[in-house]
């Protein structure tokens, strides 16, 4: 079992597509908590062509060892066909914040 806690980054088409899976995953215990950030310029290359387009940014904190189970789930709720789902180690933290994500993740001490 993994330990420790990550930030999980997905971006989305707009803030409504973003705050129906941040709510979707939070209420389900997958995350602690979502973050929708406004006004992302996403410029990528896909399917042979170049696309530049707005997007949201959805910021989801959460317990390492629940990333694989989040990672499917945003999967299964987005609307794209490869969605960016990319987790990055959290290497620190106020340890009263980690303690919450452990409670609000399901983890009892």
């Amino acid at each position: 079992m993994k330990e420790g806690y990550v930030v999980c980054m997905v971006t989305a088409p707009d803030a409504e597509a973003g705050a129906a899976m941040g709510k979707k995953v939070v209420e389900e215990g997958l995350a602690a908590c979502c973050n929708i950030v406004p006004g992302v310029r996403s410029i990528y290359a896909w399917k042979g062509k170049l696309c530049d387009e707005a997007e949201v940014l959805c910021i989801m904190k959460t317990r390492a060892a629940l990333f694989e189970k989040l990672k499917q789930r945003v999967k299964e709720l987005h609307t794209y066909e490869v969605p960016e789902i990319i987790a990055l180690k959290i290497e620190d933290g106020l340890r009263e914040y980690l303690d919450w994500i452990d409670g609000a993740t399901g983890k009892t001490p």
